[in-house]
């Protein structure tokens, strides 16, 4: 290093003054234009306060195999709520939640089937829980009913397809095998369900039927025992008014059971279950007169809960801090499967929503250790149970801790840590977004204004690439209705929803931090605040000047 430094010395004594005004004529470039990136980064406020480090030590604690997942509910949920409520309160962010803490809670209600009282007896043969048959979360109790077999069971109007066309099935147990008509796809139901299209489980309701038998496919019987264990461990929640339009038991059956039901009919079990498979089914008939099922559901329900997590920093501005900017992501993920294969049985879900976790804890750092606050106040919200149903911000719009109408526009992010890398040729992955790039929804869908300054923020400061791909609530993968900002906007607040889609190791245990990508993370998070500090300031909020269509109505 020491002779490195002499001979510098030497060729600048050679080079003489003209050398020492070339490096002062350098040096100064180089400090004007650090001086206008540190300018254009003021205009926005503090978003040098988010690195790439910070995002991944925050995300190192989120994503971390301590916290199981993240499951709504769960010890691992509760335990990231505590996490990022100690931060708020660290940084002199208010509390927002119920009675003076950063925690909304939210009431859950959690079914279990009744193994021991749950059962079936086909004439004087019993079929045990678990082992013949599972059970969806409808209790019943069913005594001496005859047989139906349906075929496939579906109503799909569009396609004039009707499965009990001249067949009676009131009051009876309607066996169906599990696949849709030849013909039909998901993409076919459309329109109002029970109306329009109906499953086999719901038709044969409207029927008047008092169950339904469907057969297990390759996938059920493959998970049988993770299916068992979901029924009478973990558990089926709900939330709010169930949303259920099905009471009537819905039974998944073993070979056994289909084998047992077909004896002695005009097609037996193999031939129903393999045309099925085919989607040539055998025709609809009734089951011998003599052949009936007693059949008893038990379940147990128990009350929980989960919570958001809610902080506000207050505004600057005597009249405008009344209304707020909200920044928000969901912090679940969905758990353990004890009985996924391999090693790894917890999903951490660093991307989804790991991701946008610590972006929002990282924004709301950044703004609370600011030279400047903004003059409207920030909303931070971290939701639960968007995995479940976007539990958490149905919630909170409609039980809001602060005046639903007082929210100009909600930035919502799930899932931002992932982009294109040279080398990966996973298929995939090529529909991840390029470097400098981020997925957007929503930014002009209900104000034109709220669109406008978000591409010129954007432009004026990082200057990254908006695709717009998925921007429209018509689009196959109906992103725009598969995270939190739906809520939001179906009060009428206009939102922008960051995002980075589908990729390999979505849903997967293999979305974990060693993926993320936190130097394009960085530069989201920061256009993402600079977005809400130009909002928090600006004399007006966005005008909404176009009315939400939901489905193209």
């Amino acid at each position: 290093m020491r002779k490195f430094l002499a001979l510098i010395l030497l060729l600048f004594i050679l080079a003489g003054v003209p050398a020492v005004s070339a490096q002062t004529k350098s040096k100064n470039s180089k400090t004007s234009s650090t001086a206008a990136v540190t300018a254009t980064a003021a205009k926005f406020g503090n978003t040098d306060g988010i690195t790439a480090q910070q995002l991944r030590n925050y995300l190192e604690f989120i994503a971390s195999d301590e916290l199981e997942g993240r499951d709504t509910p769960s010890r691992g949920l509760d335990i990231a709520a505590m996490y990022i409520a100690d931060h708020l309160k660290t940084w002199g962010i208010k509390p927002a939640g119920d009675n003076g803490t950063y925690f909304q809670k939210f009431p859950l209600r959690r079914n279990k089937i009744d193994a021991a009282g749950t059962r079936l007896q086909l004439n004087n043969q019993s079929f045990v829980y678990g082992e013949d048959f599972l059970s969806s979360f409808n209790p019943a109790i069913v005594s001496n009913s005859q047989i139906v077999y349906a075929g496939h069971g579906w109503l799909i109007k569009s396609k004039n397809i009707d499965a009990f066309q001249g067949i009676d099935v009131k009051d009876k147990i309607v066996v169906v095998a599990n696949n849709l008509p030849k013909g039909a796809t998901f993409n076919d139901l459309q329109g109002k369900q029970g109306v329009d299209w109906a499953s086999p489980a719901l038709y044969a309701q409207m029927k008047g039927a008092r169950a339904v038998i469907v057969f297990g496919n390759y996938n059920n019987l493959a998970n049988w025992q993770a299916a068992k264990w979901t029924q009478t461990e973990k558990g089926g929640l709900e939330f709010g008014t169930p949303q259920n339009q099905i009471t009537i038991p819905s039974l998944t059956a073993s070979p056994r059971l289909i084998n047992a039901l077909f004896a002695g009919e005009k097609a037996n079990g193999n031939n129903v279950y393999t045309r099925g498979i085919t989607q040539d089914f055998v025709e609809p008939f009734d089951l011998q007169a003599t052949k009936k099922i007693s059949l008893s559901v038990a379940v147990k329900t128990e009350e929980t809960h989960s919570q958001n997590v809610v902080g506000i920093l207050e505004g600057t501005d005597a009249v405008l801090k009344n209304e707020y900017v909200a920044i928000g992501a969901h912090y679940d993920h969905v758990g353990i499967n004890p009985f996924a294969a391999g090693d790894d049985k917890i999903w951490n879900g660093a991307d989804d929503d790991g991701s946008g976790t610590v972006a929002v804890l990282s924004i709301a750092e950044a703004f609370a250790k600011g030279a400047q606050r903004p003059k409207r106040s920030i909303l931070f919200i971290w939701h639960a149970g968007e995995e479940k149903g976007l539990w958490g911000s149905e919630y909170f719009t409609d039980n809001p801790t602060v005046p639903i109408g007082s929210i100009v526009t909600q930035l919502n992010i799930d899932m931002i840590g992932r982009a294109q890398q040279p080398g990966d040729e996973n298929p995939k992955n090529k529909l991840l977004p390029k470097q400098g790039e981020v997925f957007l929804i929503g930014s002009r869908m209900m104000s034109t204004e709220l669109g406008v300054l978000s591409d010129a923020t954007n432009k004026s400061f990082l200057n990254m690439s908006f695709n717009f791909k998925y921007d429209d609530p018509n689009d196959p993968e109906q992103f725009f209705y598969r995270s939190d900002h739906f809520n939001y906007a179906r009060k009428g607040i206009p939102i922008i929803f960051y995002m980075d889609g589908d990729h390999a190791d979505y849903h997967q245990p293999s979305d974990s931090i060693e993926k993320i990508d936190f130097a394009n993370m960085e530069r989201i998070a920061r256009t993402i605040f600079a977005t809400g500090w130009e909002l928090a300031n600006r004399a007006a909020r966005p005008t909404v000047d176009k009315p939400l269509k939901l489905n193209g109505n």
